[in-house]
C-alpha cells in the first residue's frame, strides 16, 4: 500500500473512466467506511451520502451539472449532502449554515483519498443545480446536496495540476 503522502500526490481529477469496469463491492464499502470515519463537528456526522449506480439517475445528475459527461460515464456517483438541522440542534445557526457543510465536504475529501488508495480515481463536482439534484435524489426538504463524486477506474491519467507556491498561501505568526 502507498503511504498517505503518495496517496495525496496521486489524487487527480479524472474525467474519463473505464466504461466496462465495475467497482468491486468490497472496495466501494471500504471507501464508504472511510468517508464515515471523517471527523465532524461534535461527532454529529451532519451529512448523508447517496450511492448512485443507476445509469438513468447518473444521466439526470449529468444534466443537472452543466452536462458534465463523466458523471454518467463513471460507474458510480456519490452524492454528499449536508443535514443542517442535525448540526443546528447542538450548534444553532452556525451549525446549520456552516458545520453541516464542512462535515459533508470533509467526508467527501476522505472518500476521495480512499478512492485513490483503492486504485481508482474521482472527480469532485460542485457546479450543479441544487434543486434539480435534490429532486433527482428525492431528498427530504432539510437535506442539501453539497458535492458529487464521480468514481471509477481511470481511463486517463492527467498530468498534475499546477499548484500555488507555499509562500503564496501560508502565513506564519510568531
Amino acid at each position: 500500500m502507498w503511504d498517505f503522502f503518495e496517496t495525496v500526490r496521486h489524487r487527480h481529477s479524472v474525467r474519463k473512466f473505464q466504461n466496462n469496469r465495475p467497482i468491486e463491492q468490497e472496495k466501494l464499502h471500504a471507501i464508504l467506511e472511510m468517508a464515515c470515519a471523517a471527523p465532524s463537528a461534535g461527532d454529529l456526522q451532519a451529512y448523508c451520502l447517496w450511492v448512485v449506480h443507476n445509469q438513468k439517475k447518473r444521466e439526470q445528475l449529468q444534466k443537472a451539472s452543466l452536462n458534465q459527461s463523466f458523471i454518467s460515464e463513471s460507474p458510480v456517483c456519490l452524492a454528499f449532502c449536508s443535514d443542517p438541522e442535525r448540526s443546528a440542534e447542538k450548534y444553532g445557526e452556525r451549525g446549520r449554515r456552516l458545520y453541516s457543510v464542512q462535515d459533508a465536504t470533509i467526508a467527501a475529501s476522505y472518500a476521495q483519498l480512499a478512492i485513490v488508495a483503492a486504485g481508482m480515481a474521482s472527480t469532485w463536482v460542485g457546479n450543479f443545480n441544487e434543486d434539480e439534484v435534490s429532486s433527482i435524489l428525492d431528498l427530504k426538504a432539510q437535506i442539501r446536496p453539497v458535492a458529487l463524486l464521480s468514481i471509477g477506474y481511470p481511463a486517463e491519467l492527467p498530468p498534475p495540476s499546477p499548484r500555488r507556491r507555499l509562500d503564496e498561501i501560508i502565513h506564519y505568526i510568531s
